[in-house]
């Protein structure tokens, strides 16, 4: 991914949470399924309702109409400050996992606002609400049980005017998680040749990877193109970082954009030694490349785990012989992507990779495309930058459908959010002014790790467990001389680096612990 500057959508965002759990008094009835999942009035009053306890500033807690399935809702609100929480004590449980399942909106600014399972048998676990004022989100809160009862427990701990809203809860058998947890690290070689430095978050200095493996990243995300004029991103400098990532113990995905440098939605340009090719010569071009690189991972031990034949796609690639206007060859050509891979490693699963996650109905219409033209893939990845690409309702309504519509998993192939505005070298940063944030989420630490745990939930809650993950990107791009944008100029300068996992003094951020997200 590389984008100029683009214009704001609005956006609506999350929460985290930050308190402890504090006991409450036993509620004085208690069932094996959820009783009025869906809020409905009823019980001893209006304001509680049936099957449901309070406490604290009980008065904050009440239902209204409107609910997301049903005539009402539960809403957190007052015009103080206040804290409270509305519960239910689940018993006569089967050990084992469960699964709470909630639809959630919030307009944010709370101290901490969540969904907790606690008294489960073991660690109370919770999950944040994210920040969505116009749209319902679902969230997960897996938790293991295994002293027959279980408390579901909504809490607010909130300034004057904060609010949100629950619907429609479940709690059932299931198991929760995303299985990867990655990061795109391809500048990293050439952070390391110009003098990159990276340090724990105590300021100890170390080796990138190992802070990152440490923080919880299981995955890594490698770029390669062809013949990049700074000679970076190609065959070899993969080759030497795959080692690097296979003996932290993490797996690895290639990122093939087939081109000499970025690939994204405004540009698919051919590699210069691939440009007077025609159609049958590039089907074959994209073959040997793919294989050739894959081939000699997998001959030094460190096989792909995952691969994405093509970067960004939304218009095809290869332009012009491969462009969504003329499907049937772009077909062709992700087909002898496809069979390059299978052809080194069965196992290695293949992506297509898009842009503009919020876009429902451009996401349907390219893969609808790709099914009729008969392309083979195994996992749907998609990029999504709150800032860009819509609501956290969009991506997640978009990631929902794709996994439905086509029985694939999903996953967020790039997300990255600032945690400050201002840059360390002389390029602006593409994102840069307070008008650009997703509302809610400043460009902070807090606002950035804020972000990405919001992010997990809402992968997390792709039904069917097929959310399969999430890749930060570039969270090694930190500000070097030397290491910019343009491959072709060594003055050019990284607009990047204020969405980095590392702040400016080198050090880890806060951010980096959503890799431990479940």
């Amino acid at each position: 991914m590389f984008h100029p500057r683009r214009t704001l959508r609005a956006l609506l965002p999350p929460l985290v949470a930050g308190l402890t759990l504090t006991a409450l008094p036993a509620p004085a009835t208690a069932a094996s399924t959820l009783t009025n999942a869906g809020f409905e009035p009823g019980g001893t009053g209006a304001a509680t309702p049936a099957g449901w306890s309070e406490s604290g500033d009980t008065a904050a807690s009440y239902t209204e109409a409107g609910g997301r399935d049903g005539g009402h809702r539960l809403a957190h609100w007052s015009s103080s400050a206040y804290r409270v929480e509305t519960y239910q004590q689940l018993t006569g449980l089967a050990a084992g996992a469960y699964r709470l399942t909630a639809w959630v909106r919030s307009g944010g600014g709370q101290n901490a606002a969540y969904l907790a399972l606690r008294d489960c048998g073991g660690a109370d676990r919770r999950t944040g609400l994210p920040v969505s004022a116009s749209g319902w989100l679902r969230i997960v809160v897996p938790v293991t049980v295994s002293g027959g009862r279980c408390t579901v427990a909504v809490v607010s701990d909130a300034n004057p005017g904060n609010w949100i809203n629950v619907d429609d809860l479940t709690f059932e058998r299931g198991t929760a998680g995303l299985g990867v947890k990655g990061a795109d690290i391809s500048s990293l070689p050439k952070s390391e040749d110009r003098g990159g430095v990276y340090r724990t978050a105590s300021g100890t200095a170390g080796d990138p990877l190992a802070i990152l493996r440490s923080s919880g990243m299981n995955y890594a995300r490698v770029k390669v193109w062809v013949n990049p004029a700074d000679g970076y991103n190609d065959k070899a400098h993969v080759l030497a970082l795959a080692k690097r990532v296979k003996a932290r113990g993490m797996k690895l995905l290639v990122d093939f954009h087939y081109s000499d440098a970025w690939a994204d939605p405004g540009k698919q340009t051919k590699p210069a030694a691939w440009a007077g090719h025609g159609y049958e010569q590039l089907k074959k071009d994209v073959h040997d490349h793919t294989h050739d690189v894959l081939n000699a991972l997998k001959a030094q031990g460190t096989t792909a785990d995952m691969v994405q034949v093509g970067n960004e796609i939304n218009g095809g690639m290869l332009w012009n012989e491969g462009s969504t206007s003329n499907w049937s060859q772009l077909a062709g050509l992700l087909n002898s992507g496809y069979s390059a891979v299978k052809a080194v490693s069965p196992s290695t699963s293949v992506a297509l990779h898009l842009a503009e996650g919020g876009d429902l109905d451009g996401t349907r219409w390219w893969f609808d495309q790709a099914v009729a033209h008969g392309v083979r893939f195994d996992v749907i990845g998609l990029s999504y930058y709150g800032y860009w690409h819509g609501t956290l309702h969009d991506v997640q309504t978009t990631l929902d459908d794709a996994a439905a519509r086509y029985g694939k998993p999903v996953y967020v192939a790039e997300t990255a959010y600032p945690f400050r505005l201002d840059s360390e070298d002389a390029l602006e940063n593409i994102i840069d002014l307070e008008s650009e944030l997703v509302p809610g989420y400043p460009a902070t630490p807090a606002g950035q790790t804020r972000w990405m745990n919001d992010m997990a939930s809402i992968v997390e809650a792709v039904p069917g467990g097929r959310g399969l993950g999430i890749f930060y990107w570039e969270a090694t791009w930190t500000a070097r001389d030397g290491n910019g944008w343009d491959p072709a100029d060594p003055s050019s300068g990284n607009g990047w680096e204020n969405q980095a996992l590392f702040d400016y003094g080198d050090r880890a951020l806060p951010a980096m612990e959503w890799f431990r997200h479940r």
